[in-house]
């Protein structure tokens, strides 16, 4: 039969690993990105450093199925000056406090009117949201709710130094060829502005995920996608419609990074090789983990999921989106995401992808009776000894299931076994010689 494919070994350790990824997150933190601009190729730029990323630009207009990619968006500054000439409002401080694809103003304004362009948290007040106006062309400002409060009545200088004008939309790919070309699509998005967990924390675990496949041979080839949210998927499936039929498996990642969860949502088809390795890993986790049914709400997997196409694409967090105070506020920052959270969650989609890897459907050899293992120095003692343990069960689990038509997966689901030590299980009889390959 032929040899699985290479199991990854999370090396380095978890804890460096959660380093590297933390560091990298804390690197793409700062950047002012929206779903067009030099924002967006910036945070390219720095993953480009740990992975080759290709990049992709697509002009302004060019049709992306029902929708449009849209022009390109520049900010410079953004300020509101009291009265005296102080400001009140500052780009410069943090960059939610635009209004993300914000019109271009300039002007003075009464307190009232200037009330009716900014945007406050009244339930956390002393927080900065994050509001966007990507298809409804606007002017306005983020800002903590005590602080508007504070506002004396009066007139009030604004300015907002930014343009739009037709360029591109920009994404990133990466492909690892593995030995043969059936594809893992795995997706962040690349359009939040100063948010650490949505989604500087998937960027940059998927980024330290290509980068640890880049020397390891495996059986599937990994498409890892960095794009704009909605719009940017769109756009790449609408330029690779091809590629889309070799796609067996995909995850949508975000919110990485915090102490929740974990959270996984199921691809539309509800029961695809993705959604039951994902949780076959998750009911092996230390905290216990919430499976989602698919809905056509929540990230890029709801374009990848889109009927023309049902991918089978699920989408990973820790803590869902929207179910956490912190999400899109200026709380989600980088004192919010932790590197041990990063590590587990890096570790659990690397424990996915063993699975992948790994999963085969393996016939028995000797289907009459169990074959005697004592002999072989495979079991010692079966007799009467009460007190089996699992690598044991995981022998006789995969002797009775190995009838060609369970595979290694359907195997962990039924005995309650983790894959792993299954797979072991099963190498160590098929090296002697009591199991080969179904196909």
């Amino acid at each position: 039969m032929d040899q699985p494919a290479s199991i990854i070994d999370p090396a380095p350790s978890n804890d460096e690993m959660g380093r590297r990824i933390y560091e990298l997150a804390a690197r793409l933190y700062p950047i002012c990105r929206s779903i067009t601009g030099d924002g967006v190729r910036e945070t390219l730029e720095i993953l480009s450093e740990t992975i080759p990323l290709e990049r992709h630009e697509v002009a302004t207009g060019t049709p992306a199925f029902d929708w449009t990619t849209p022009r390109e968006w520049m900010i410079r500054s953004a300020t509101v000056r009291n009265a005296a000439g102080e400001k009140v409002i500052d780009f410069d401080d943090h960059n939610l406090h635009v209004l993300n694809y914000s019109a271009p103003f300039r002007g003075t304004v009464r307190l009232d009117e200037l009330k009716r362009h900014i945007h406050t948290l009244p339930e956390q007040p002393d927080l900065i949201p994050y509001r966007t106006s990507y298809y409804s062309e606007n002017w306005g400002f983020c800002m903590a709710h005590n602080r508007l409060a504070e506002l004396p009545e009066g007139d009030y200088q604004v300015e907002i130094d930014a343009e739009f004008k037709d360029g591109s939309l920009t994404y990133g790919e990466y492909l690892h060829r593995g030995e043969t070309d059936r594809e893992f699509l795995l997706s962040a998005h690349v359009c939040h502005p100063s948010l650490a967990n949505d989604n500087c924390s998937g960027l940059a675990m998927l980024a330290c995920l290509a980068a640890s496949l880049k020397s390891r041979k495996t059986r599937y080839s990994y498409r890892f996608l960095f794009a704009p949210g909605t719009i940017g998927s769109l756009a790449w499936l609408s330029r690779n419609e091809d590629v889309t039929e070799r796609i067996d498996h995909g995850l949508v990642v975000s919110c990485v990074g915090d102490g929740g969860g974990p959270t996984y949502k199921r691809s539309r088809r509800d029961n695809a090789f993705i959604d039951r390795a994902m949780a076959h890993v998750l009911s092996r986790c230390p905290k216990p983990a919430t499976l989602l049914d698919f809905s056509p709400y929540g990230y890029d997997e709801r374009q990848f999921c889109s009927p023309g196409f049902n991918l089978p694409v699920g989408l990973f967090q820790r803590s869902a989106f929207g179910t956490f105070p912190e999400y899109h506020t200026s709380a989600d920052n980088l004192d919010f995401i932790r590197p041990e959270h990063l590590a587990e969650s890096y570790r659990i989609v690397t424990e996915v992808i063993d699975i992948v890897e790994g999963d085969w459907t393996p016939v028995s050899l000797c289907q009459k009776g169990e074959p005697q293992l004592g002999r072989r120095g495979l079991y010692a003692a079966l007799g009467g000894d009460r007190s089996t343990g699992l690598s044991a069960m995981s022998l006789l689990w995969v002797l009775n299931l190995a009838d060609g038509r369970h595979s290694l997966l359907d195997m962990a689901e039924r005995s309650g076994l983790g894959f792993k030590e299954l797979a072991a299980a099963a190498e160590l009889l098929r090296l002697h010689g009591l199991l080969a390959d179904a196909r």
